[in-house]
């Protein structure tokens, strides 16, 4: 009787399982891997991207709107830079050191356009954080309204040849993995460790946690706050401008390319815990892995197609939340 409603409900199973999984665990575990492998590569754009809004709310006290258009212009400059530079020369993860002149190219520019913005707009403003909210919408509207006159509204790439997946990597384990995505991963992971080294060892980075803490009392205390503010524009900005440029090389360029990617980012700050920096890196992770593994639904027979990823990503998010009210990393810059 035992062995028969074992034998019953394993196929009761096997039936909801796509075949390819049902027929043998071990012939799904490339394209597991596949998907994993690809979570991670878009997670290391997310974390660059998340990691800015998060300074800037836990500093300036705002969510800006105009972050996922400071990503498509950090990707925009190194488009020009590129076309400028060239792709001969030697190359590094079969990227010609163009295209990392390139990236240099888009956080500098990233930067300074966020600090200009601060300057000439924000500060000037006597308004509370919702009016910056509001007025950092109209930001991203101008913003993205100048890269279409330059560049139009369609799609572009980089001048770097497409690759085919690493060999040995696609022999070992049946992985895809691009020598792009490798390069895309890595650098992400020194940007990230670099950071984490200004927030925890510099004085900078004490007087960005002591005026996200409290800002009038880091000024009483001596501390520049004026200063502190645009490090955190340049560092923030900066960083989601090399978001830009590697998720135009992950993907394709378009004016519209960093604010379709804004709410997946917002997902990850809101999740990690917004105003924490760390938190907005594991949100990050966890956001961009959903993101990427939500085809593992479809292959086991659970109806929830791939152009759904960003909203199971805000389901998890909103189940987060009702658990844990303040997020992963909780609050503060720590």
């Amino acid at each position: 009787m035992l062995a028969s409603l074992v034998a019953t409900w394993s196929g009761v199973v096997a039936g909801a399982l796509a075949p390819g999984i049902a027929q043998g665990g071990l012939d799904y575990l490339p394209q597991l891997l596949n998907y994993l492998a690809n979570g991670l590569v878009f997670s290391a754009i997310i974390v660059l991207g998340g990691i800015g809004l998060s300074l800037v709310y836990s500093i300036a006290d705002f969510a800006n709107f105009a972050h996922g258009d400071t990503m498509t212009i950090g990707a925009y400059a190194g488009l020009v830079t590129l076309g400028a530079v060239g792709t001969a020369g030697p190359t590094l993860f079969a990227l010609p050191l163009g295209f990392y002149a390139a990236l240099l190219a888009g956080i500098a520019v990233a930067a300074v356009v966020a600090v200009a913005t601060h300057y000439l707009i924000y500060e000037p403003l006597d308004t509370d954080s919702i009016g910056l909210l509001i007025t950092s919408i109209g930001v991203a509207f101008v913003y993205r309204a100048l890269i279409q006159i330059q560049f139009g509204t369609g799609y572009t790439v980089y001048d770097v040849p497409t690759l085919r997946p690493i060999p040995w990597i696609e022999d070992l384990t049946g992985v895809t993995l691009t020598e792009h995505e490798v390069a895309i991963v890595l650098v992400a992971s020194v940007l990230v460790a670099a950071l984490h080294v200004v927030l925890q060892y510099t004085t900078l980075g004490r007087t960005m946690r002591a005026t996200a803490d409290n800002e009038a009392l880091a000024k009483v205390s001596g501390i520049r706050t004026e200063r502190v503010i645009t490090s955190m524009w340049v560092i923030g900005a900066g960083l989601a401008g090399a978001g830009g440029v590697f998720l135009g090389l992950y993907n394709q360029l378009s004016p519209r390319m960093g604010f379709n990617l804004l709410l997946v980012v917002f997902a990850a700050v809101i999740l990690g815990g917004i105003g924490s920096v760390y938190g907005a890196m594991l949100g990050g992770v966890v956001i961009g892995m959903v993101n990427r593994l939500t085809p593992v639904l479809t292959d086991f027979g659970i109806p929830i197609e791939p152009a759904y990823a960003n909203a199971i990503a805000f389901v998890i998010m909103v189940l987060v939340l009702l658990v844990r009210p303040t997020g992963i990393a909780g609050e503060g810059v720590s």
